[in-house]
Formats: structure tokens, C-alpha cells, sequence
């Protein structure tokens, strides 16, 4: 077998026999002692027999960075184990980012991820796996005395990261023509490609996302953030996350990593840019919103039709009021969508000195601004901010009705409760929390 060294072979020794031990005593675990079953199970992980076994059943799976099921469950064509140190570097992010610490997924039959789960086993930063592929000659000894059987054994480890015959695709795995040429009329200037599913890529994407969400680390820094506190953790956020499952109720069929994930898949937002108009800007040098508010053309428009509404005297019945409460519930609108595009600003400009917006209005537009303000000052945040902000909504809209309208205490109390309600109502939404 060559050279070899002796207490490296009786460490790796050591690593298989408590690997087989566990294995069987889980398996003893659940037999009475009286169990006929029991001198079989023992038999069967004596460790020639099941290195024996394991060898002619790594034939059944496959190791691979590069899956194809993802793409659709009954595919068959070609899986691949294309480790980042073999991939160009590119410019853009890829499984070659991955470096030397990836994790390699496995795809097939799933009776035999036992095997899997052996080869993972690591010694001295090394898989088993990885010194079946190099041929280790420790490694070979550990398995057996018989050098021709431990050679076999080797081989075959081996043989989970080796491609499987011919590079194949299928008829429902996804292909793409690909313009390499500079005749698109030309068939010859197209590539035919098939994509395959980034595996070892999109189970570091979700231990990442994983970690950022849920670890104490991510929560302690979330919570420091909240409070204005320093936190030597940054707070990562991943919104409009999507999670797509795969495999169903049986995410093993997928691959090995899908079944640790549950079946889910992370899916980032791929959104188009929001759009930000130029025409937004900090309200500084005013000591209200609603003069920038009465000046956008549809809300000019609404309460004008609002006003002459109701100056026309209608009848008071089902219809007027339906009428006047769709032109109001315009005008609400009108207002969320104005606020909701002075808090796509960054966060903070109500701090700066030249805004001389009421603290209401500051929190109402700014929240995470007065937020980190209040916390630096130690004072507490405000609870009552959308009944604050609807009442200022309705001292406005009945200042506009007023002349020539008697605007009074019930109008103040129905537009400022529909305002109150719409609030509230995002707040349910998600899409604004006060």
C-alpha cells in the first residue's frame, strides 16, 4: 500500500468504528433484547461487511455542487460535481465564491445516504470522501488489511464524485440558445445550454440568510438597533423573501441539502428599482405637510369635486353619502401615497435644522429618524401617533371645505375615523407600522 502513517490509519480507524457503532446502537435502540433481529443487525455492521455493502451502494447516489431535479422533479440527464476551485473566476457572484468551505450535495436513491453520511465523516480538515478521490494510501490501509479489497472500496468511494456517462439533458430540464456568434439569423452562433440547479450555492445562501434572521447574534444586534445601541454585528434584512418548496412532502427525493433545508428554497426579490421622482424632497422651511399636500394637482382636483358636492345641498340619503365618502377615501389615498413617498427619503432628514415640522408630522413621515432621535435623547417613543396624525388630516380637509362650508366638530370626527381606519388598516397590511 506504500507509505503510510501508522497513527493516522488507527485515527481514521477509529472514526469509521465509532461511525458504525452509532449507527447500530440507534438501530438496537429500537429492537427489544430478546430480538431475533438483533444477531443480524450486529452482523451486518461488523465493518467489512458494511464497507462491503457501502461500496456496491454509492452506485445508487451521486455527490454534486450541480443538480438537476431542482429544475424539475422527474428530469434525468446529467448531475455535476464541479468543486469552486475547478470554475473560472468571474466577475459576478457564483458557487466559485464558495472558496474551499463548501458543501457538496447528493442526489439518488435515497436508502443509500447512509454511505453519504460516511464519506462526510472528517479527519484532520479532510472528508473521507475527498482522500477516496485522492487515492489516500492512509485512508486505504484504515479500510482493510486486504489491500487489493481496500483498493476496490477506494475506487468505488471515489466514483460519487465522477460524472455518470455521457452528458445528457431532457426533455423537461430547461435549455437555453445562447448567442455566441454575431449572426443571430445563424444557428451555428448559438450555443445550446442547460442549466443546472447551484446547490452547494443555495445552501450557503440559506445558512446565510438563516443566520442573519434567526441566530441570538442577528437578534441581539436587531434588538441593539432598536434600542440605539451599538452592536459590533451588522442587521442584514431580506424583504419580500420567498420560499419556494420542493420535493413536497418528500424534499430526500430532491437531493440530500434539500431535505436538511425542509425543502426550502430561498428566493430574492427580483423587483424592478423604486422609482424615486425628483420632485420629492424634504419638507424643510415649513412648519406643516399639508401645504406641499394641497398643492398636487389630484388632490386640488378631489376637493374641489368634494366641495362642489356639497355645496349643491344633495339629498341626504344612500347615495349622497356613498358619494361623499368615495370622494373623501380619494383624498386619503391621496395623502398615504404623498407620505409614503416623503418616507422613501433616507431616514433622518426630519432631524436636520431646517425642518420645522411638528413632532407628529416628523414621526408620521421620518419614523426610523425620530426613532434613532428619541433613542439617542432617552426619551420614549410616541404611541398615539395615527390618532394624531389623523386628527391634523381632518383639521385640514375641513379648513378646505370651510368657506363657504359650516365645517364642525361631526365632520372633524368622520374624516379624522376614516383616516384612523385606513391607518390602521396598513398597519395590518404591513405597509406602515405606527
Amino acid at each position: 500500500m506504500g507509505n503510510t502513517d501508522t497513527q493516522h490509519v488507527a485515527e481514521l480507524r477509529a472514526i469509521i468504528a465509532d461511525f458504525l457503532k452509532k449507527r447500530l446502537d440507534d438501530r438496537l435502540d429500537k429492537l427489544k433484547d430478546d430480538d431475533p433481529k438483533r444477531a443480524e443487525l450486529r452482523r451486518q455492521f461488523i465493518p467489512e461487511n458494511w464497507l462491503e455493502d457501502a461500496a456496491n451502494r454509492v452506485k445508487w447516489i451521486q455527490a454534486v455542487t450541480h443538480s438537476l431535479k431542482p429544475i424539475h422533479p422527474d428530469a434525468k440527464g446529467t448531475n455535476l460535481y464541479s468543486p469552486p476551485s475547478a470554475q473560472p473566476v468571474q466577475t459576478v457572484v457564483g458557487s466559485h465564491c464558495l472558496g474551499n468551505e463548501f458543501v457538496s450535495d447528493v442526489v439518488g436513491n435515497a436508502a443509500a445516504l447512509d454511505v453519504y453520511k460516511f464519506l462526510k465523516l472528517e479527519h484532520r480538515g479532510r472528508t473521507l470522501l475527498a482522500l477516496s478521490t485522492a487515492r489516500d494510501a492512509d485512508l486505504t490501509a484504515a479500510l482493510s488489511s486486504d489491500a487489493p479489497q481496500a483498493q476496490t472500496w477506494v475506487a468505488a468511494f471515489a466514483g460519487l464524485a465522477e460524472r455518470r456517462g455521457r452528458a445528457a439533458s431532457h426533455t423537461l430540464a430547461k435549455q437555453i440558445y445562447w448567442l455566441v456568434g454575431d449572426d443571430p439569423h445563424d444557428d451555428a452562433s448559438f450555443h445550446l445550454l442547460a442549466p443546472l440547479y447551484a446547490s452547494s450555492l443555495a445552501h450557503r445562501i440559506y445558512q446565510t440568510v438563516q443566520d442573519d434572521r434567526f441566530s441570538e447574534e442577528a437578534i441581539a444586534a436587531r434588538q441593539a438597533r432598536k434600542e440605539g445601541k451599538y452592536s459590533v454585528r451588522s442587521v442584514r434584512e431580506y424583504p419580500d423573501l420567498a420560499i419556494q418548496k420542493l420535493g413536497g412532502t418528500k424534499p430526500q427525493n430532491i437531493s440530500q441539502l434539500n431535505s436538511e433545508r425542509r425543502g426550502e428554497n430561498l428566493l430574492f426579490a427580483s423587483l424592478p428599482p423604486t422609482w424615486r421622482s425628483t420632485d420629492v424632497k424634504p419638507l424643510l422651511g415649513t412648519e406643516s405637510m399639508f401645504p406641499r399636500f394641497s398643492r398636487r394637482t389630484e388632490v386640488r382636483q378631489l376637493v374641489k369635486a368634494l366641495l362642489t358636492f356639497l355645496k349643491s345641498d344633495p339629498t341626504r340619503n344612500l347615495e349622497t353619502r356613498k358619494r361623499r365618502a368615495k370622494l373623501v377615501n380619494n383624498i386619503i389615498d391621496e395623502f398615504l401615497q404623498f407620505s409614503a413617498e416623503l418616507r422613501s427619503l433616507a431616514p433622518g432628514w426630519s432631524q436636520m435644522p431646517e425642518c420645522r415640522l411638528s413632532r407628529p408630522e416628523k414621526y408620521w413621515l421620518d419614523r426610523e429618524g425620530v426613532e434613532w432621535a428619541l433613542a439617542l435623547e432617552g426619551l420614549p417613543l410616541p404611541a398615539d401617533n395615527a390618532e394624531r396624525t389623523s386628527a391634523l388630516f381632518a383639521n385640514w380637509l375641513n379648513a378646505q371645505l370651510r368657506d363657504p362650508l359650516p365645517m364642525g366638530d361631526p365632520e372633524f370626527l368622520e374624516w379624522r375615523n376614516r383616516m384612523y381606519e385606513e391607518i390602521k388598516a396598513e398597519e395590518r397590511e404591513g405597509r406602515h407600522d405606527n
